[in-house]
């Protein structure tokens, strides 16, 4: 069978939806095996002894700009002076909150596009960067790019993965393209542990896309967001190792992470694992992947478990059947 190879130059389809937050110097692209090598343990820094109730208010808010509610309440319980100067973050949580229950009809509200972004933009002003990533993603999908744009940019300037990884995704498409913006803050993202951001780097060093071609520092990225859930990064893990592309060739490896994305979903993943099982012997469990595969939109997958099919009883396709009709997808971050 021929391998399908990725990612093609067609692929420019995975960056055309953001399911969907500082900078380093030039010398740091210079260097590879610095700048794509996959974040090692933080080191140890000794905080100093200050008084920390003394903050400027302005430099507290950036610091906890990208908190959560939990933790913005637990920060609030060190001193008088940050509970009021977290005040404003505060508020903006509860924004937040209604800003989703109106974006997905949540808690009795019905859908209303309009009140939803509008009280993210309530969030964003009072310095919240969930609020501001939020309010960008509906920006972005009623087509108002530049506005959508500026906001990820604040949010990623303050220092929010996901605002740096929706703003490297923005540049992707932006006109015209930012290709070495776009890598600059995916890079960012990623030393932060955002698996999206990782495989998207991973992406563009794979096809040299704003930065040299760098096939084992994508092979890298790949697995670090493999290992972190990211189930398109588990199908091209398995590629690599399969092809011994920027990782040394292992069969073994190559099985473990393709069944890995197939077992949560990803239909080319299923395909692939169907054939090495076929190609095993494993004639019923290959027609159960195939068939996922099949469901799902992968053609060449319905020849093979076709041909399979007919070497089987018609107990045991009544039975891969109903293994196939009860499959359920482990979960992912995808």
């Amino acid at each position: 069978m021929k391998q399908i190879t990725w990612p093609g130059r067609s692929d420019g389809s995975r960056f055309k939806s953001l399911p969907i937050k500082n900078q380093f110097h030039q010398s740091e692209f210079k260097s590879t095996s610095k700048f794509w090598s996959a974040p090692s343990a933080s080191r140890k820094t000794r905080s100093s002894d200050g008084d920390f109730s003394k903050l400027p208010f302005d430099i507290l808010t950036k610091i906890a700009a990208s908190f959560t509610l939990p933790n913005l309440q637990a920060a609030s319980l060190a001193c008088k002076s940050w509970s009021e100067g977290l005040r404003p973050l505060r508020e903006a949580m509860l924004f937040l909150k209604w800003g989703k229950r109106f974006k997905h009809g949540l808690g009795g509200v019905r859908p209303n596009l309009n009140k939803a972004l509008e009280s993210f933009l309530k969030g964003a002003a009072r310095g919240s960067t969930l609020a501001m990533v939020d309010a960008a993603l509906l920006y972005w999908e009623i087509g108002s790019k530049d506005k959508a744009i500026a906001l990820y940019e604040k949010a990623a300037k303050l220092g929010d993965p996901a605002g740096q990884c929706n703003l490297g995704l923005a540049y992707l498409q932006a006109e015209p393209l930012k290709r070495k913006e776009a890598v600059k803050w995916l890079f960012q993202a990623s030393k932060s542990g955002h698996v999206r951001a990782q495989y998207q780097l991973a992406l563009c060093l794979h096809r040299g896309s704003g930065v040299n071609c760098n096939l084992q520092g994508a092979a890298r990225w790949y697995l670090k967001a493999a290992e972190g859930g990211y189930v398109r990064a588990m199908y091209n893990v398995g590629l690599c190792y399969s092809v011994g592309e920027g990782l040394a060739q292992s069969h073994r490896q190559a099985r473990k992470w393709m069944k890995r994305a197939a077992d949560r979903g990803h239909s080319k993943a299923q395909f692939e694992h169907g054939l090495g099982l076929f190609s095993e012997g494993e004639k019923m469990k290959a027609v159960v992947y195939l068939e996922l595969a099949t469901r799902a939109g992968e053609t060449a997958a319905a020849h093979v478990k076709n041909v399979i099919l007919q070497q089987l009883s018609a107990t045991s396709r009544d039975r891969v059947m109903n293994l196939a009709d009860n499959w359920r997808a482990m979960p992912s971050s995808r």
